[in-house]
């Protein structure tokens, strides 16, 4: 059966997120404009520096509980790596969707708010209230795949 567009995209999500080097959770994430995509991101460490895979997750051996002070971290977060691709390769995103695995950090919103992204499309939730304050803040519309828009 021909998926439809939410399920398309949120299935590449999960496509990128294959290639995360997080040893805590794999994110993927995919900016969209048009039915286009735009640019992909997935979490890990910078590029041309050690994985996660190699140094060890510092966040265990911090025993930081998720969503809590996620500047803790070897790597960059799929949204952020997905807005760091766009202004690389010059590629305007405002205006995108961003389909996600797991829902993003405040960190991460507060980047979509000004980025100008107006829709947030997740498969899995993430213990960050203020994420979904600001979001709500933002008139940000955002959706859990398979249910509602909030």
């Amino acid at each position: 059966m021909r998926p439809g567009w939410d399920e398309y995209f949120t299935e590449l999500a999960k496509l990128v997120s294959r290639r995360s080097t997080c040893l805590r959770r794999a994110v993927g994430a995919i900016l969209v404009k048009d039915r286009r995509i735009l640019t992909s991101g997935y979490n890990g460490a910078p590029s041309g520096l050690r994985h996660c895979y190699d140094l060890g997750c510092l966040r265990e051996e911090m025993k930081v509980p998720s969503g809590e002070r996620a500047e803790l971290c070897w790597g960059l977060h799929a949204e952020q790596n997905a807005i760091i691709q766009a202004a690389y390769h010059g590629v305007p995103i405002r205006g995108s969707v961003l389909y996600t695995t797991t829902l993003p950090c405040s960190i991460c919103v507060k980047m979509l708010i000004n980025a100008g992204i107006e829709r947030v499309i997740y498969l899995d939730g993430y213990p960050d209230q203020l994420a979904l304050r600001l979001l709500e803040e933002a008139k940000i519309k955002i959706m859990k795949f398979g249910e509602g828009e909030k």
